[in-house]
């Protein structure tokens, strides 16, 4: 498959987080810097004659919002919003955003971030999605055992073993979480709590202590709960 180069720009009113974010992006082999804004009606200007695939973008800036620069562009490009307040996380998914990112910026959630950008770029090139992520292999009493994904419940850490619990059936295997928690789309499954990783499209309902799947009281670490919103906003 043709590899996938994304021409970004970067618009935000702060020059140390735009300059952590062309760092990353320099770092990453899909992602090709080519503007740097520090405000909207600097940023509008520029597109003008600047062609984007994907804009990493502030929110809260000077005279026009992010926001507002979206309101006045006639063709969007893929948008990354960047932001330091979680208060505009369910505005910002009526832009049709790929993700919203939570100032200061971990390394993992910017590149899945950009994952599910490639993804969508693939998607909307080839008319087809670039892999087959339905489902993992798992070895289990000296078997590998296929597991549908869309069928998976949540992962549950016990001791050197993980209990995977699906819409059919429980089985344990001999594993760690991170093994597993590398291989789940980003998009369809998070690690609430040191013990456990869970389907988003099975939760029910949550509060500021538990999720709940299927009547099952799931403990929700107290610093995950921001990537938890996010990533629900993220997934509707």
């Amino acid at each position: 498959m043709e590899e996938v180069i994304l021409k970004c720009a970067v618009v935000d009113d702060s020059s140390l987080q735009r300059l952590s974010i062309v760092r990353l992006i320099k770092d990453h082999s899909n992602l090709k810097l080519v503007a740097e804004y520090n405000n909207a009606i600097e940023t509008k200007n520029g597109l003008l004659d600047t062609e984007v695939d994907l804009i990493f973008l502030d929110i809260e800036m000077p005279i026009l919002s992010g926001f507002d620069l979206l309101d006045d562009l006639p063709n969007k490009p893929q948008i990354i919003f960047v932001t330091g307040k979680t208060k505009y996380a369910f505005k910002a998914f009526d832009y049709d955003a790929v993700d919203y990112l939570h100032k200061p910026i971990s390394k993992d959630r910017f590149l899945n971030a950009v994952s599910k950008a490639i993804n969508l770029y693939r998607l909307k090139h080839d008319g087809a999605p670039p892999e087959d992520d339905n489902y993992i292999f798992v070895k289990s009493n000296l078997k590998n055992r296929k597991v549908f994904l869309n069928k998976l419940k949540y992962i549950e850490a016990l001791g050197d073993y993980v209990k995977f619990v699906t819409e059919k059936d429980n089985f344990v295997v001999l594993a760690t979480m991170k093994s597993f928690e590398s291989q789940l789309p980003s998009n369809k499954f998070l690690r609430i709590h040191k013990s456990y990783i869970v389907n988003l499209d099975k939760i029910e309902r949550y509060n500021s202590r538990n999720i709940e799947i299927d009547k099952q009281q799931i403990p929700l670490s107290r610093h995950k709960k921001s990537n938890l919103i996010e990533a629900l906003a993220a997934n509707q």
